[in-house]
């Protein structure tokens, strides 16, 4: 029985904390980071003062917590680099996930809340950097540093690698959103684009062309 009290606790906390991130996401993007008070998005999520500030005793840290869960919301749990082994395998799998992550309506705003914000707040930019953008490059030019290392790729500079295979893509699912209400790419164009930024990795990088 107190194991299924504490369960039912931990899922009603969760879902406290997922009302509390959301409510104050928009919140942010609505009004700016500085024109919203802790307060008003412990009521706009429906919880208490006190319930807020228990999980998050500060906007800053709020705000860290919006970073994180926005970059490892992704269809495999977090998980952005495959196993060595077949490397145009691996593009698609890194590619079709890092497109379904940036292509998320909660990646766009988090994206326009730091850079309204970065005159006046250059943390939050900083923030978004080292705890969301820097840990997923990280993991890909792993990835890349892998291939090359069992011999399935040729890619002496993984770090230039990395950025110019993520960049394709976001250049296409990400950056056209912060200026175009409506742009809205269908699956079929996003898959287009994706297999076009691995073509040109595996042009560039591949031990065998062919791949």
């Amino acid at each position: 029985m107190a194991a299924e009290l504490s369960a039912h606790h931990r899922r009603l906390a969760q879902r406290k904390r997922e009302s509390i991130v959301s409510a104050a996401t928009e919140l942010f993007l609505e009004r700016g980071y500085d024109g919203t008070s802790l307060a008003r998005i412990a009521e706009a999520a429906a919880v208490s003062k006190s319930t807020l500030f228990k999980q998050f005793p500060t906007k800053a840290s709020l705000f860290e917590a919006i970073v994180t869960e926005s970059w490892q919301r992704d269809a495999d749990g977090g998980v952005a680099r495959p196993e060595a082994g077949d490397l145009g395998s691996g593009l698609r799998c890194i590619g079709h996930r890092y497109a379904d992550l940036i292509g998320q309506p909660g990646m766009t705003a988090l994206f326009r809340i730091v850079i309204a914000e970065l005159p006046r707040f250059p943390e939050l930019g900083r923030m978004q950097f080292r705890l969301g953008k820097m840990p997923y490059f990280t993991s890909v030019q792993h990835y890349l540093e892998a291939e090359h290392e069992a011999g399935n790729a040729d890619v002496p500079d993984a770090v230039s690698a990395a950025n110019q295979f993520l960049g394709m893509i976001a250049n296409y699912v990400l950056w056209p959103r912060m200026l175009l209400t409506d742009w809205s790419p269908t699956p079929a164009d996003t898959s287009y684009a994706v297999e076009q930024a691995v073509q040109t990795m595996l042009a560039r990088h591949a031990s065998d062309p062919s791949a």
